[in-house]
Parts: structure tokens; sequence; C-alpha cells
């Protein structure tokens, strides 16, 4: 099962979609517990539940509680009809408590129009505050990530904060909401005070960067060009949390088109922060394969969010 380089749990994940794309395993097939897989290809069980976990995300497996793992249907247009299905079911579940409560179909319909518009005029409103230590992720966050119509996403860098709170602080105290991550949570909650709620994310690399790093053979010269010493450290932590901490690396932050094409001279593949990939395609002397190092929050973090700015109450 182990392949030099390539988590395990990636192996494991690229296994179990072989078998369903294999006709293996087919649509609505139970798959094996995690302990069974695990014992067959001799790996954590850990490894597996990880794995698991990324399929489940990306609407490949369903997990159902009591009846074990399933392989949902791949095609996007039958994923979305089965999650309709799910909300009709929760409508219809509110329904009946209205009717029990005594209001008419009639009335449950007008009632639910009436919230519905009072929470899309609510997002048209909202403000969040997204801190972060680096440049890259709170400019990507602040672009790439949507929550609603009409959100607001203000990026703050946490150094330039602390050196001019005095200009920076009427921007958290206008906000709706202050974000940032599980690692930066204490430091911004001891910066801000109980001015306003603060809810932690969780931004992992993006699956598929690290595959392709992990697949970049043995001894090849890797180039990593971000535009901080933070990104460039939280670049290097994430590929050693996945086991791959054994790359030969050189590291720059310099914007000047002379010193990036001296570093790219003798480099084999380029890893570069968001923002600055078209930036270095044009200044590759070579036809060296660029990789984005993107970092997201997961899953669970987006679904938290959007129900938190549902629940944000304006003063």
């Amino acid at each position: 099962m182990r392949k030099s380089g390539i988590p395990l749990y990636v192996q494991v994940k690229e296994a179990v979609l072989t078998d369903i794309k294999n006709g293996q395993w087919k649509t609505g097939d139970k798959l094996p517990t995690e302990r069974e897989l695990s014992e067959k290809l001799k790996v954590s069980r850990n490894t597996v539940s990880q794995a698991y976990q990324e399929l489940e995300a990306e609407g490949v497996l369903v997990s159902i509680q009591g009846r074990g793992t399933f392989v949902c249907d791949r095609d996007d247009a039958v994923r979305l009809e089965n999650r309709k299905e799910l909300l009709m079911k929760i409508i219809d579940v509110a329904m009946e408590e209205g009717l029990q409560l005594g209001f008419s179909i009639e009335e449950f319909s007008e009632l639910t129009e009436i919230r519905v518009r009072e929470k899309m005029d609510l997002l048209n409103r909202v403000r969040i505050v997204f801190f972060e230590c680096n440049r890259e992720q709170v400019d990507y966050f602040a672009k790439r990530v949507q929550f609603g119509s009409g959100v607001v996403v203000k990026p703050i860098i946490l150094h330039e904060f602390r050196d001019d709170m005095d200009v920076l602080l009427p921007e958290v105290n206008s906000s709706d909401l202050v974000i940032t991550t599980f690692f930066h949570y204490d430091e911004v909650k001891e910066l801000i005070g109980n001015r306003k709620q603060v809810l932690a994310i969780a931004l992992d690399p993006q699956l598929e960067t690290i595959v392709k790093i992990a697949r970049i053979p043995a001894g090849r010269k890797i180039g990593l060009i971000c535009r901080s010493d933070n990104f460039a450290n939280k670049v290097m932590l994430s590929l050693k949390n996945a086991g791959l901490d054994g790359l030969q690396m050189k590291v720059t932050t310099s914007t000047e088109a002379n010193d990036l094409r001296s570093f790219l001279h003798d480099i084999d593949f380029i890893i570069v922060s968001p923002g600055r990939k078209r930036e270095v395609e044009m200044l590759a002397v070579r036809h060296q394969e660029i990789i984005e190092f993107i970092f997201q929050p997961d899953v669970a973090s987006i679904n938290l969010l959007r129900a938190a700015l549902i629940d944000v109450r304006r003063g």
C-alpha cells in the first residue's frame, strides 16, 4: 500500500476511487467498515477514516449512522436531487410542526416567505472581518469564498492590526462577525476582547495540491515563490504533516523580475502562493510545472460559517 512520498490517506482515497470507477463498488453499495478496510490494506484505522471523510466531503460517499458508508451517485445532477430530497423532508417536518401549532398550510407558506426575505436582506448587509498572519491567505479567502449575496469580507493581517490598531479597530467594531483560523483564535480574542464574536475555522491545503507535490520525482529541485515568510512557513509545516518534509526546496518572497528569473533558472518544479501564478508563468525560463499552493476552509467550516451568518443579529 505504501508509495514513497504520497500520504497514506491519499493512497487509500485513490484506491477507493479506483474500485468505484472499475465497478467493484457501485452506487448504493455498502463499503467495508473502517476497521475492515484498515486490516485489508494494512494501514491504521485513522488513515481510512481520513480518506472516508475526504470522500464524503466531495460527495462520493455518504455515511448513515447505524447502517454504514455507501457509494453515492457521482452524477452531479443526481447528487443535487438527493440534497433537494433531504431538504424537502426537512421542510415537511417544519410544516407538520406548524400544523400542530395551529397554523394552516397557507399561513406556513406566507410566514416562510417572509422569513426568507428577512434573511436575504440580512445577508445583503453582513460584514465579516477575517484575520490571518499572511497576505496570501486573507486575500484568497476574501476573494474566493462566497457565503451569500452581498456578504462583504474584510481581510486584516494580524501584524498590521497590532501596528495600526487605532485605524483598523473601527473595521472590527462595524463588523457582524470576526473569523480567524484555529491557530490564531486565542491571539485574535486577546486583541479584540469582547467587542465581537470570534469564530475559528480550519484552513487546510487543497488535496490536489498535496498530491501534485507528492508526485514530484525524488531529487528534483523545487522552488517556492510567495509574498511572506509566514506563508512559506505554513507551506513547510503542511508538507511535513503530509510526510513530505524531505523535499529539496528553495524559497523566495521577492517581487523583482530579475531576482525571480535568477531564482527560477535551475528550478525543476515551481510552487507559488495564490495570486502569483500568472506573474511566474511570464518569467519562467523553461517549461517547469507550476503548482499553486492553496489553503481553503474545509466543508465543515464553510457550513458552520453559513449557519452563523444566518443567526447574525444586527444592532
